[in-house]
């Protein structure tokens, strides 16, 4: 099955950790998850890949749907997409993407920018089974996303809310590459830096389509970063450091 085969097939289906109690599925408790994320916990303390040779770098790019711009105001996530990567190479095989259940209504607008309806949100998993799934997807891994302070806050508050446990990823903007070329510019929609790297547009507002494409212009600027002469994050940081 080819990426936009994927994509349209799960269009129709639903389908950091900290020491505290994960509440489970259906309110139980699930002994194997709270000893999943307090591993994990340890393990994104513990790693460092600031050091890591870009060509060699492992991420996860994702990208959220969610009913709003503000979940201290009761928006929610929707659907969570992402994609495996090593340097600027996209693992196409490695991907992820749920629906996320909810029996609220979705705003007219939301359905029709992102295609999702209000009967495949019913049938979708719970939101703390899906975080589950796509931390043990990610692991330890880096995040990668486009405007991520966006990605950050509702990760934050979803994460508490429904395991109790804190979201400890580091998450990397895609302007964090972005910068070295041209310091001043103002962070682009996703589609406009697409179309400034030559990356073709598809399923825009679907969560997996949004993370292919970011993880495309990650990937290209990775590969320019490293054209001029930076090894590592950490050398990316310290330069980044000195235009501030």
């Amino acid at each position: 099955m080819g990426v936009n085969d994927f994509i349209r097939f799960f269009r129709g289906m639903g389908g950091r950790i900290g020491s505290n109690v994960l509440a489970g599925v259906h309110g139980q408790t699930n002994p194997q998850s709270i000893s999943f994320l307090r591993q994990l916990e340890k393990e994104v303390r513990q790693k460092s890949d600031l050091d890591c040779p870009l060509d060699k770098l492992e991420v996860v790019v994702f990208d959220i749907e969610t009913t709003g711009f503000h979940p201290e105001r009761g928006d929610r996530i929707i659907s969570i997409g992402a994609v495996k990567m090593k340097g600027s190479s996209l693992i196409e095989q490695e991907t992820f993407y749920s629906l996320i259940r909810s029996d609220s209504p979705l705003p007219p607008t939301i359905s029709e920018l992102t295609g999702i309806e209000d009967s495949q949100l019913s049938v979708a998993p719970d939101i703390a089974d899906v975080l589950i799934r796509f931390f043990k997807f990610a692991s330890s891994s880096i995040l990668i996303a486009h405007h991520a302070k966006h990605e950050l806050n509702f990760m934050q508050k979803a994460t508490w809310e429904h395991t109790r446990t804190k979201f400890n990823h580091r998450i990397i903007d895609t302007s964090f590459l972005t910068r070295l070329f041209d310091p001043s510019a103002e962070s682009l929609p996703l589609e406009s830096i697409c179309e400034d790297c030559g990356v073709n547009i598809e399923n825009r507002h679907n969560a997996l389509g949004d993370a292919l494409m970011t993880a495309k212009v990650w990937g290209i600027y990775l590969e320019r970063a490293q054209a001029a002469g930076f090894k590592t994050l950490q050398e990316v940081y310290a330069h980044l450091a000195t235009l501030r």
